[in-house]
């Protein structure tokens, strides 16, 4: 049983204090989860009435939150035979943490001469730091920190195109978030580390150090896991 995260995590559609408005939403975003988690395998199928049975509802909720899924890029439906849950690939991992890095880069860009937004964001680094550390024997709760710390980041700015931007692609890359954690089982304090030293060329308004930092950070985090091609 996985613990729920004490903090939203911003960038993502099933997390907040807000409660699912419908059957639908609920499965959805429990379902999503559960792919992202990995519970549900990249490949598998699910079925309207699977779906239904499982969550005691009729299939028209069943096949709305399977609509979702496939807006949120984690499955992918075939008609009269259900939904499959998307395989990530080698080309959507680099375009996603391509994007993800230059939203990141920009933030702290501009960040350079605002003491005052540095701190905050600094401040809210730490402070998800801290929680990432304590959860190094959760590899889940883990992932979901190191997600945050990125998110935190790159929505800083409080720009709706970028919000908009991350709600897209957020599923998919907390999946790939999670499969980058996954591969790294014994070794997480490495992620903790460098996202110290992220923490603090944001702090320090250094944008030259944290562009330097950032792309190594990835490529290693990103690179001991097998996706298609």
């Amino acid at each position: 049983m996985h613990q729920q995260d004490p903090s939203p995590v911003v960038g993502l559609p099933w997390t907040g204090e807000d409660r699912p408005r419908s059957h639908a939403e609920r499965i959805a975003r429990e379902t999503a989860q559960r792919i992202v988690r990995g519970e549900l395998e990249a490949g598998s199928l699910l079925t309207e009435a699977e779906i239904a049975a499982a969550h005691g509802v009729s299939r028209t909720p069943a096949r709305e939150a399977m609509l979702q899924l496939e807006r949120w890029g984690l499955v992918a439906i075939a008609p009269k035979k259900g939904a499959a849950v998307t395989v990530p690939t080698a080309r959507e991992r680099r375009e996603l943490l391509d994007v993800r890095s230059m939203l990141e880069t920009h933030i702290v860009r501009g960040l350079a001469g605002d003491d005052v937004a540095r701190s905050a964001l600094g401040a809210r680094l730490r402070g998800i730091l801290s929680r990432q550390e304590a959860a190094l024997g959760d590899p889940a709760a883990f992932a979901l920190q190191d997600y945050a710390f990125h998110a935190a980041i790159m929505l800083h700015g409080g720009s709706r195109a970028v919000e908009e931007i991350a709600v897209v692609f957020g599923p998919r890359l907390v999946r790939l978030t999670h499969l980058a954690v996954a591969s790294r089982a014994g070794r997480l304090g490495t992620f903790v580390e460098e996202h110290a030293a992220l923490a603090d060329a944001v702090e320090a308004g250094d944008a030259a150090s944290f562009e330097a930092l950032i792309g190594p950070h990835l490529s290693a985090g990103h690179g001991d896991y097998e996706v298609a091609p």
